[in-house]
This record gives structure tokens, sequence and C-alpha cells, in this order.
């Protein structure tokens, strides 16, 4: 009884660690325009109304919107490029990829 209670457990422990490591999908917009905080914030605020919206970063320095999709969310990039360009902004490039917003963000330093 103890080793099937321990293989369950061990199962259980497996399928709970499949589910966090999923990576989200993410929408990445290479913007031109973008040259100030208040840029960054007008985006930014724009594309978190949208209800596939998980997370938004908007990278000034590299020119860079990433957006986060909800699980089980789809968002066009056709639509993503619409928004960024009815706020003022030129859009050179869009893509999907899976991955972590995190990848984006510089790393703290030590």
């Amino acid at each position: 009884m103890k080793k099937i209670s321990l293989i369950m457990l061990m199962l259980f422990s497996l399928m709970l660690s499949s589910f966090s490591l999923q990576a989200a999908e993410i929408i990445k917009a290479d913007v031109n325009g973008m040259v100030c905080a208040f840029c960054a914030q007008g985006i930014e605020k724009k594309l978190r109304k949208l209800p596939q919206t998980q997370d938004v970063y908007v990278d000034l320095k590299n020119h860079i919107v990433a957006i986060e999709l909800k699980d089980q969310q789809t968002l066009s990039t056709e639509s993503v490029k619409a928004l960024i360009k009815d706020a003022g902004y030129d859009v050179t490039g869009v893509k999907v990829i899976k991955g972590d917003l995190q990848q984006f963000k510089p790393a703290a330093p030590l």
C-alpha cells in the first residue's frame, strides 16, 4: 500500500510540474518610434486592456513590445500590428513565440 501511495504521489507531482513548465505564447513586435516612458506606457495600457493579455513588457532600448497571452487565448499578429499602428508607432515585425516575458527583461544585477 505504501508503494502505491508513493507512486501515486510521484505521478501527481510530475503532472503538476508539467503544467507549470508549459511555455506561454508570446507575441513579440519590433516597434519604431518609441522614444520615452510615455510612449511605452501608452502602448502597454492599450494592450493590457485586451481580454487575451496576461502581461505586457515594453523595451524602449531595443524597440520591442512583448505580449504574454493567457492560457488557451489567441490574438492575431494583425490585431497587434493594428493596435500599435493606431497608437502612432511603426511596426517593423511581429512573430509568435513560446516562452516567458522574463527572456525579454534585463537580468537583475548580482
